[in-house]
C-alpha cells in the first residue's frame, strides 16, 4: 500500500488542493503541518527550499501544481483525455499568472508583507485582475453545460478555483459580484459530499 505524506504550513494556501484531492479519493495520508518557526530548519533539505512537499514511499515531489497534477492523474481528477488534461493545465497556468498579479493585495491582506494601503491595492490591483481572470473563467463555464470547467466531472482546477473564490471573499466580499456562473461553480464544487465533509472538518486556519 502506498504511503503518502504532505508537508505544508498550518494553513490552506498552496497545500489545500492536494488535501482536497486526497479527500475526494478517500485516500489516507499524513497531513504534516509545520510552523513558520520550524521552517528554517527544514528549508535546506527541501528540493527547492519551498513547501508544499509530497512524499510517496520515500520519493519527494515539490511545487504545488506538480503535486496537484500528479495526484489528480493518479486519482482520476486530471481530465479524461489528453486534451482535457491540457485544458486543465492551461487554466492552472492562467490562475498562476493571476495570482502573481494579485500578490501585493493578498500578502498585505493576510499580513504576510505590506505592499501599501489595502483599500488602494484592492481598487488598483485586486479588482481589475479579478475582472479579467473571472471573465476568462466565465467563458469556459458558459461553454460547458456540466457546470465544471473542463469535461463532465470535477478536476483539480475546479478545486483550485472554488477554494480561492471562497477564501478571497473573506477579504473582498464583492469578489463574485457580476459573475453568477463563477458563484454557481463554487457552490457546486464545494457541495460534492466528500469535499463538503473535508471542508467542514478541516482545521480552522488564518490562511
Amino acid at each position: 500500500m502506498v504511503h503518502y505524506k504532505l508537508t505544508y504550513f498550518n494553513g490552506r494556501g498552496l497545500g489545500e488542493c492536494a488535501r482536497q484531492l486526497f479527500a475526494l479519493a478517500d485516500q489516507q495520508y499524513e497531513d504534516i503541518r509545520i510552523t513558520h518557526e520550524e521552517f528554517p530548519k527544514l528549508k535546506p533539505n527541501l528540493p527547492f527550499g519551498q513547501l508544499p512537499l509530497l512524499n510517496e514511499d520515500g520519493k519527494e515531489l515539490a511545487q504545488s501544481n506538480a503535486i496537484n497534477r500528479y495526484l489528480a492523474r493518479k486519482f482520476g481528477f486530471a481530465g479524461k483525455t489528453p486534451f482535457e488534461e491540457a485544458l486543465v493545465d492551461s487554466l492552472a497556468d492562467q490562475m498562476t499568472d493571476y495570482r502573481v498579479e494579485i500578490k501585493p493585495f493578498v500578502y498585505t491582506a493576510y499580513g504576510h508583507q505590506k505592499f501599501g494601503d489595502l483599500e488602494t491595492l484592492k481598487k488598483d490591483v485586486m479588482l481589475p485582475a479579478r475582472t479579467k481572470f473571472l471573465g476568462f473563467i466565465t467563458k469556459f463555464l458558459k461553454n460547458n453545460p456540466s457546470g465544471f470547467l473542463v469535461g463532465d466531472s470535477v478536476t483539480w482546477i475546479d478545486l483550485l478555483l472554488a477554494e480561492h473564490a471562497s477564501d478571497i471573499q473573506s477579504k473582498v466580499p464583492e469578489y463574485l459580484e457580476g459573475f453568477p456562473e463563477v458563484k454557481a461553480h463554487m457552490e457546486k464544487v464545494r457541495s460534492i459530499p466528500k469535499l463538503k465533509e473535508w471542508i467542514e472538518s478541516r482545521p480552522e486556519t488564518h490562511f
